[in-house]
């Protein structure tokens, strides 16, 4: 095989790389793909840590996502590479890039491994021991508003289903879905899904929290106000990352300006607790904004800007072709907004458990 540079093999021999480790503790069922004149020997670890490492651009990254060591991710990359007999990926100054077999591989892998997913979710239910892993993406409002209140039940009710649940963008959690590396994702209403399945729920409006006696308090007496009016107020912020706030900043960068951040917290019962106390302002919806308002001395503004709009949309790549334990996921998040047919899929819910989990 001819040795690039910027390869894996031009880095590091395999001979000075330790063993490949099982990804959950023992190995993963090994296949073989058949071509006119090669064999190829894999096995899903394999297929799900290239992934990994293509996805993150790193391959330390990928070994953490992978829950392999470095050295054993490097070994197992360094393995595909023999077999093949071509280099898989490259070092690039942005980080791990896959070559035109890189990228073959990746298509292919993405493939078999739903295929995989797919069948462990029609018998997961059947099995014991056997655990299938989905992944939902959301944005802040959904993490934080959402997801809690709505999988308690649904996590109750199927002890064979692991969640894993991370905060993106929109256009991030759409590029995973139709890739097929996220199961569930929920996004804005105004976020372009293209042909993902959606479902519209949860409607709401963003709205800016403030103390009592604020200059924007007062100015929304008179009606809706334009966040611009927000921008030079002190603020109590999420997290540097958080999709809600990165809407705010890039909204506030169009106009020239940025927020000056008093303090940034975890979650928006921590902001509503400093906004009543007068350490600044705050952006949520207007759902939050109200429960919280019953137990603290805040004042909600509404906005006028069309922006402000706040209903979610639940996407899946193709409803049909999802797992049973899948769609009852799908039905729970969407509550009574569900369709019929994923209504009955959440009443449905295993009946030796004692929670059921029923539309909200």
């Amino acid at each position: 095989m001819a040795c690039d540079a910027r390869s894996l093999r031009g880095q590091q021999p395999l001979e000075n790389v330790e063993d490949p480790e099982p990804a959950y503790g023992t190995a993963e069922g090994r296949f073989t793909v058949l071509t006119s004149n090669m064999t190829f020997r894999f096995d899903l670890t394999d297929l799900r840590l290239f992934l990994n490492v293509v996805e993150s651009g790193s391959i330390t990254a990928g070994a953490e996502a992978t829950q392999l060591g470095l050295a054993a991710a490097s070994a197992r990359v360094l393995a595909m590479e023999d077999t093949l007999g071509a280099p898989l990926v490259v070092r690039e100054p942005r980080g791990v890039q896959p070559t035109a077999a890189g990228q073959a591989l990746v298509l292919h892998a993405r493939t078999l491994l739903q295929q995989m997913e797919r069948l462990h979710g029609g018998l997961a239910e059947h099995a014991l021991g056997l655990k299938l892993q989905l992944r939902l993406l959301c944005d802040t409002v959904a993490l934080h508003e959402v997801v809690p209140e709505r999988l308690a039940g649904y996590l109750l009710a199927h002890p064979h289903v692991n969640l894993r649940v991370e905060e993106r963008q929109g256009n991030e959690v759409v590029s995973a879905l139709a890739e097929g590396t996220a199961d569930v994702g929920i996004v804005r209403e105004n976020t372009d899904v293209f042909e993902l399945e959606s479902f519209l729920f949860q409607p709401d409006r963003l709205v800016v929290v403030a103390p009592p006696g604020h200059s924007l308090a007062q100015e929304a007496q008179a009606g809706p106000i334009s966040l611009a009016r927000a921008d030079l107020c002190d603020v109590v912020g999420l997290p540097q990352g958080t999709a809600l706030q990165d809407l705010w900043d890039r909204r506030v960068a169009q106009r020239g300006r940025h927020l000056n951040y008093r303090i940034r917290v975890g979650s928006f019962d921590e902001q509503c607790r400093l906004i009543a106390r007068g350490a600044g302002i705050a952006l949520m919806p207007r759902n939050t904004a109200e429960r919280h308002a019953r137990a603290l001395d805040i004042c909600i503004v509404p906005l006028a800007e069309d922006f402000a709009a706040l209903a979610l949309r639940l996407c899946v790549r193709r409803l049909g072709e999802l797992p049973a334990a899948t769609r009852r996921l799908v039905g729970s998040l969407l509550g009574s907004a569900a369709p019929p047919a994923l209504q009955w899929q959440v009443a449905a819910a295993p009946a030796e458990h004692s929670a059921v989990v029923k539309p909200a």
